[in-house]
């Protein structure tokens, strides 16, 4: 008998998860949609040493200025030095780095929820910074206002990016993937959105 109650309790519970994974938006913008206009008042801060941050009075980059009049390829991912991130969501874009410039690509751009400095250790150690530009949103203002944080405390590592990527040309997004769990790596990578272009 309470087997059966806990059994039914935890259908419920399960079919309850789903219902609302399935109705969520996974963010406020879309195909179509003006990434500047999304978040006018957010800036990103380039990876940099912490030398570097210090000479330039700590200078952070507007969205304007990383898209306006470009196109720009852009991933965010839950964080610097983590599993997927590391093996797989990076190198899917360092290794096709000369396919995007063939389709004129002006830059491919790393965003974690992570500080530049962070940020700046982990792409040296990939070797990548020279194929990507990477960005900290050391606070996650760009991620909290596309709707694409997610609560990560389980994994010790608190508010985080969701996996994603898009296609931006002059600040309006011609493509759009976000994937279901972060620990997923189906529709973020490189590869997907070359074919998107």
């Amino acid at each position: 008998m309470a087997s059966s109650v806990l059994l039914k309790r935890t259908s419920f519970l399960k079919s309850t998860v789903n219902a609302f994974q399935a109705s969520r938006a996974y963010a406020s913008v879309a195909v179509g949609s003006d990434l500047i206009s999304a978040a006018p008042d957010v800036s990103l801060q380039k990876a940099r040493s912490w030398d570097e941050g210090v000479s330039s009075k700590f200078a952070t980059t507007s969205l304007k200025d990383i898209f306006k009049e470009k196109k720009v390829v852009i991933f965010g991912l839950p964080g610097a030095y983590t599993g997927v991130c590391s093996s797989q969501h990076v190198p899917s874009y360092k290794n096709n780095i000369d396919k995007f410039k063939a389709k004129g690509v002006d830059s491919v751009i790393c965003v974690s929820v992570n500080d530049p400095y962070v940020i700046n250790g982990w792409a040296e150690k990939l070797q990548a910074q020279e194929a990507i530009e990477f960005y900290g949103d050391f606070d996650g203002s760009f991620h909290t206002k596309l709707d694409l944080m997610i609560d990560l405390s389980s994994a010790l590592l608190g508010r985080r990016s969701h996996r994603w990527s898009a296609y931006v040309v002059d600040g309006k997004i011609k493509a759009f993937n976000v994937e279901k769990a972060p620990s997923e790596f189906e529709v973020s990578g490189g590869d997907v959105i070359l074919g998107q272009i």
